[in-house]
């Protein structure tokens, strides 16, 4: 393990004033959004949207990396150019989801557990090769009641993201962890930062306990919400108050940084939560955003109904939303000139 490669490519990813483009989404996911907007879903077509988002003018200006699906990071654009190397150019860190998905979670009914840690070493080596410099693999814990999630789910994934983590920095490569804590129920905004406080106390003893260097690692963390069947979801400063006040308590200060996943929150949701975090200022680590949908669902809209310039208009425009979000900068007025 380079403790010097790991520390310094996290700090690349953690750069002021920019974040990460998830667009790790499995093909069974893109053929659901595709199917949302009447696009077919082929390999080709899927490469042809990646493509747009992986290099289009500009975006260097607000990402630090981009997180690749296993068959996006083996593929070219138009020109024949790998598209790590396309990021590469661009200063751009490329990345790979290297989970297999959540599955049922053995004799807890109702809860899952990541799996994909048989052969990861191997994948490491050869992601490494292609030019991946960080991973991301993702955990869901589910809210219901005061029943889940259950200690067994939370020790499950916690150890599972700790595994994970050092084998990705065996290979010199950053891990991002991602312990969703899913945003679906009608729990309150309490019970989201007891359970994400659990969460984060798990996961940081289990990369504690298999030597994580947390200096090169990365949190991706959900922000504390309200469930999006609450009969009164808290307001954006409440969120992001308590959001703060959980990360603060609940994660170490050497952590290199954490990222914001948007969980199901609209666009300007997710940026005005960002917003508002940083505004609160004195942390100990950057904030910044790892967004999917959030950036990607304007722009996908445009894009299926062939509107090309103006769906990278809108690409941009949710980048550099996001970008004045994580220093604190944006404004609602900012969205008056969006272009979409």
């Amino acid at each position: 393990m380079n403790q010097d490669q790991l520390k310094s490519t996290a700090q690349a990813m953690l750069a002021t004033g920019k974040g990460l483009l998830a667009a790790d989404e499995s093909s069974n996911t893109v053929a659901k959004r595709f199917a949302g907007v009447n696009h077919e879903n082929t390999e080709e077509s899927r490469r042809q949207w990646r493509q747009l988002l992986i290099t289009a003018d500009g975006n260097e200006k607000f990402l630090s990396g981009v997180i690749l699906f296993d068959e996006t990071i083996r593929q070219k654009d138009d020109n024949g150019t790998p598209f790590c190397e396309v990021l590469k150019q661009k200063g751009i860190i490329p990345g790979i989801k290297v989970d297999m998905g959540a599955k049922d979670l053995a004799l807890h009914p109702g809860e899952k557990v990541t799996e994909g840690l048989d052969g990861l070493r191997e994948r490491f080596a050869e992601y490494a090769k292609m030019g991946a410099g960080f991973a991301k693999w993702r955990a869901v814990i589910t809210i219901k009641g005061d029943e889940l999630p259950s200690q067994a789910c939370l020790q499950a994934n916690a150890h599972a993201l700790a595994r994970y983590s050092a084998l990705a920095q065996e290979a010199g490569i950053v891990p991002v962890v991602e312990p969703e804590v899913l945003l679906d129920g009608d729990h309150s905004i309490e019970r989201c930062y007891e359970v994400t406080a659990a969460t984060l106390d798990a996961l940081f003893a289990q990369l504690k306990e298999q030597g994580v260097l947390l200096e090169g690692t990365i949190l991706k963390a959900s922000m504390v919400l309200s469930g999006k069947e609450a009969p009164n979801r808290a307001d954006v400063q409440t969120v992001a108050e308590q959001t703060v006040k959980c990360l603060k308590e609940h994660v170490p200060a050497e952590l290199a940084g954490v990222v914001f996943l948007s969980g199901g929150q609209t666009e300007e949701e997710a940026t005005a939560h960002l917003d508002a975090m940083n505004k609160i200022g004195g942390l100990p680590w950057p904030l910044t955003f790892s967004y999917s949908r959030a950036i990607q669902n304007p722009v996908l809209q445009l894009w299926a109904a062939g509107e090309k310039d103006k769906a990278v208009a809108a690409y941009l425009h949710r980048c550099e939303a996001n970008s004045l979000a994580a220093e604190g900068k944006w404004s609602e007025a900012f969205e008056q000139n969006r272009p979409y």
